[in-house]
């Protein structure tokens, strides 16, 4: 079987490092074997990759490659509380919020670009529970946000 770090690097990416955080929250909490992040947002090299509502100044295959981004940084903060990306046993849940102009329905297939990364890395074990929802609205204007949680493997004693 393949480690998740051997099949991200496959697909030519690694983790960024952990955004730090844009006020007075953790990046991830760990409590037991699951780890929940904070929102993620698209951010490549400590700057927001795009701007915009989704359906308006961002198109939905944008949007999904944004997610996907976001998901990579999800990743990182799962990661930084599993002692690593094989740390991390199972995607649980993904929360993804996408900052919609009027009538843009098409959330769902937005965060595909989060949960297709996931299966890309874990494969079965990336298969998790989603909720799309549309908001009117993100931090700094992101088209995308996306909340993880995650079982890991027991912490080293």
């Amino acid at each position: 079987m393949t480690s998740p770090s051997t099949r991200l690097a496959g697909l030519g990416l690694t983790l960024p490092p952990v955004a730090s955080p844009a006020g007075a929250y953790l990046p991830a909490v760990r409590d037991g074997d699951l780890v929940w992040t904070a929102g993620q947002l698209p951010i490549v090299d400590g700057q927001l990759a795009a701007t915009g509502l989704v359906g308006e100044a961002v198109d939905a295959e944008q949007a999904a490659a944004l997610a996907r981004i976001a998901a990579l940084n999800a990743l990182a903060a799962v990661a930084a509380q599993a002692g690593g990306l094989d740390g991390i046993i199972r995607i649980v849940k993904l929360v993804g919020f996408v900052a919609s102009a009027a009538g843009f329905t098409a959330q769902p297939a937005v965060l595909n670009g989060a949960s297709e990364l996931f299966v890309d890395v874990f494969g079965d074990a990336g298969r998790h529970a989603r909720s799309a929802v549309g908001v009117a609205a993100l931090p700094l204007g992101a088209p995308v946000e996306l909340e993880v949680v995650a079982r890991v493997a027991a912490a080293a004693g």
